[in-house]
């Protein structure tokens, strides 16, 4: 038999399988025989899990290849889904605190868990359709739900088949004509495939001066001369008002939304500064990223302001398996830290973070030992962290530059800082509140 005879027989076989399953004994997706008493059903118990962890990413026009939505769309996928929630794998987390540490967490319980294995080894029954939940009502295009307010790119940016783009800014004006208190901001790629990561900026005018929160020593913030860091928070732009940092998109985060009592701030009359890291994929292409933002509708709300630090000035060598590189954040005023991501590349593969108090006193308040650069997550605090003037953050990663880390570019290099895949970073963003207000700026 020819290899594409083969290829027919085989794929003729897995439809036929594939089949078999969806229908099982009966026409309509359900088992023949009523499951016995206290097995779990897709309707009345396995449904409401997915759509509390999964269906975010697993419905049409998401990034997920498979709906979970119904009992049509789960039952191929009964097995998939018991092993790789059995084992961890999804949905993806990759800090190893305590379940119930962080208000995201995406992970499901050892209960969820056993449901979900007792409803496969039983065959993954259909139920009764009365007992199914209200999937849950998604705002199409997107995840947060319907934004108050879209910020798109003017028009679309067109990438060539291959080759290295440097990062690339683009400007779309808001038009608010007063400051508003932003409760969550989704960033949404139209071409996820050659966008690597999105930082959204809001420049313009400040009408609240705002005090510094925390530095770091700018000698490791330094990244190699020759290298364009993209990091800056706030360079000057001929003819354009200050920006800083307000959200950001990198491949398993796509937004933010501000704990309860906080918010983002835009004044009225800024601007959205879009930086685009963009990767060709071999064809040409283009991408319009579009922003949406939800206001809030809370009152007294405190300010969140994102901020990042980084090390620049680090090299890791041809080959090295385990190389740690560290970088300090010491905090000029009390804050509260609700937040924290890291970012690195294909060669990062673990991270640790320690608040030092100025008594000296440490302890760990942030682990993540299997980094995934395709999983990349704001981890956000269900109890924030308030740290003291005086206090230091650190955060330490670990790279694998050895030909044994698969994801390895090219493990022959020595790598340092830059803004390409196959470069390195090591870069912190936090989300924090300052204990000092801002004070109004008199005009």
């Amino acid at each position: 038999m020819t290899r594409s005879a083969r290829f027919f027989v085989l794929a003729a076989a897995l439809a036929w399988a594939t089949a078999v399953l969806v229908r099982g004994a009966g026409a309509d997706g359900q088992y023949a025989a009523k499951p016995p008493a206290g097995v779990p059903t897709f309707t009345k118990d396995v449904a409401s899990i997915l759509f509390k962890n999964c269906t975010q990413c697993h419905r049409p026009g998401e990034i997920a290849p498979m709906s979970l939505l119904t009992y049509e769309d789960a039952r191929p996928w009964a097995k998939s889904i018991r092993d790789e929630v059995s084992d961890g794998t999804m949905p993806p987390w990759h800090a190893d605190a305590p379940h119930g540490t962080f208000l995201n967490d995406r992970r499901l319980t050892s209960a969820e868990k056993e449901v979900v294995t007792k409803w496969v080894s039983a065959g993954a029954p259909k139920g009764d359709p009365k007992d199914m939940p209200p999937a849950p009502a998604y705002a199409e295009g997107w995840t947060l739900g319907k934004p108050d307010a879209v910020f798109e790119m003017t028009e679309a940016y067109r990438l060539p088949a291959d080759g290295t783009i440097q990062y690339e800014y683009f400007y779309v004006p808001t038009n608010l004509t007063e400051p508003k208190w932003v409760k969550s901001i989704e960033i949404r790629p139209g071409n996820r495939e050659v966008v690597h990561h999105v930082l959204v900026y809001y420049r313009a005018l400040p009408d609240m001066q705002r005090t510094p929160v925390f530095r770091q020593d700018p000698m490791v913030a330094r990244t190699p001369e020759d290298k364009p860091t993209g990091i800056r928070l706030n360079p000057v732009r001929q003819g354009l008002p200050p920006r800083r940092l307000l959200a950001s998109y990198a491949p398993g985060t796509a937004s933010q939304t501000a704990p309860a009592g906080t918010a983002f701030r835009l004044e009225a009359g800024g601007i959205i500064e879009l930086q685009m890291h963009y990767t060709t994929k071999g064809q040409a292409t283009s991408d319009r990223t579009k922003v949406g933002v939800i206001y809030a509708t809370e009152q007294s709300l405190k300010e969140l302001r994102p901020g990042a630090f980084i090390n620049g000035s680090f090299t890791l060598p041809a080959g090295a398996a385990d190389v740690e590189v560290k970088a300090d954040a010491e905090f000029q005023q009390d804050a509260t830290v609700w937040g924290i991501f890291p970012h690195t590349h294909l060669r990062g593969k673990r991270w640790e973070y320690t608040m030092v108090l100025p008594d000296g006193s440490t302890k760990t308040i942030l682990s993540v030992p299997n980094y995934d650069f395709n999983w990349q997550t704001y981890y956000m605090f269900k109890e924030p962290l308030q740290v003291p003037k005086g206090a230091r953050i650190t955060s330490r990663a670990w790279y694998d530059n050895s030909a044994a880390n698969k994801s390895n570019p090219d493990p022959k290099m020595d790598v340092k800082w830059g803004d390409q895949t196959w470069e390195e970073m090591q870069y912190t963003g936090l989300l924090f509140t300052p204990s000092v207000p801002p004070t109004p700026i008199v005009k």
